[in-house]
């Protein structure tokens, strides 16, 4: 319980002049950005998740995976920068996704001022350190939770150690996507989330919820979908283009044929469909050009 919710002279809007309440939708819109980025972050983790349970069940029972096949399938998540997104996203993967916590690792400078997020992520277990190569190298999913001006020393750094199949994502908006792919030395299987925001936001995001408890709010929730518009935020949609790539990237290190690949994004997006439903399922044409489909069928 808040025992100062009803205290007014407490409030963060008390102290600020009538004249300047025009840019309080501003604190709003900085609460509802970490609720996406969150949300999308634990969307894009649960969904890896089941394609590496979909995978393992695909395997024919007599073969047994190899100690790289059974790396691949564990998820493995990185988080570069603990300020105050890294810290509530790592927070919200624990609790949401959930990531045991021996498959969570943290690379910050300064873990001693991270607050009490600091302490539940230290009582999960969770191991913190300040070795960005080391983790890089470490992780199959990585974020970048870091300022603008950090990313091209920290991507200087990490460049070398990064997997090929490691998927990247990073929230720093000022670095475009063309940019990031070269800090990180042509590097391809990267990730980075666009939000557009509108002046007039709505008042949803639950300012007294911390992020994973706000994410359990089916309002708060319904508004973190790229296709909804509630709360004045929403998520370009070329991000859940490069999801459905990203999908497709593990299957290729898997040595899925594409038949296979596409059963199983149909598997994770369309979990209702039936051989008699009338559910859309995605075909390859969905993915490469008519040109590509036509000469891949006639080398068969």
């Amino acid at each position: 319980m808040d025992i100062l919710v009803d205290l007014e002279t407490l409030n963060f809007e008390s102290g600020i002049p009538e004249e300047e309440r025009f840019w309080l939708y501003l604190h709003s819109r900085s609460r509802g950005l970490i609720i996406e980025a969150c949300a999308h972050a634990i969307f894009l983790c649960k969904l890896l998740r089941q394609l590496s349970i979909n995978l393992a069940k695909s395997e024919p029972a007599s073969v047994e995976p190899s100690d790289s096949a059974s790396s691949e399938l564990n998820l493995r998540v990185g988080i570069i920068g603990c300020g105050r997104l890294g810290k509530q996203l790592a927070c919200s993967l624990l609790k949401l996704v959930p990531i045991p916590a021996e498959n969570l690792r943290i690379s910050t400078r300064r873990p001693d001022v991270l607050g009490e997020e600091w302490d539940v992520i230290q009582k999960e277990g969770v191991q913190c350190f300040y070795r960005n190569p080391h983790l890089a190298g470490w992780a199959n999913v990585l974020f970048l939770c870091c300022l603008p001006s950090q990313l091209p020393n920290i991507c200087l750094e990490i460049q070398g150690s990064i997997e090929k199949n490691c998927l990247v994502q990073s929230f720093a908006s000022a670095i475009p996507l063309p940019r990031l792919r070269l800090l990180l030395n042509n590097h391809t299987n990267i990730l980075r989330p666009v939000y557009h925001c509108v002046e007039d936001t709505d008042h949803i995001w639950g300012a007294n919820k911390d992020i994973a408890t706000a994410l359990q709010d089916p309002v708060i929730l319904q508004a973190t979908s790229p296709f909804s518009s509630r709360g004045g935020i929403t998520l370009n949609i070329k991000w859940l283009e490069g999801v459905l790539y990203a999908v497709l990237n593990v299957c290729t290190s898997r040595s899925l044929f594409y038949p296979k690949a596409l059963e199983m994004l149909n598997k994770l997006f369309f979990i209702t469909q039936s051989e008699d439903s009338a559910c859309p399922s995605f075909q390859l044409e969905h993915f490469v050009n008519q040109i590509y489909v036509r000469n891949l069928f006639h080398r068969r």
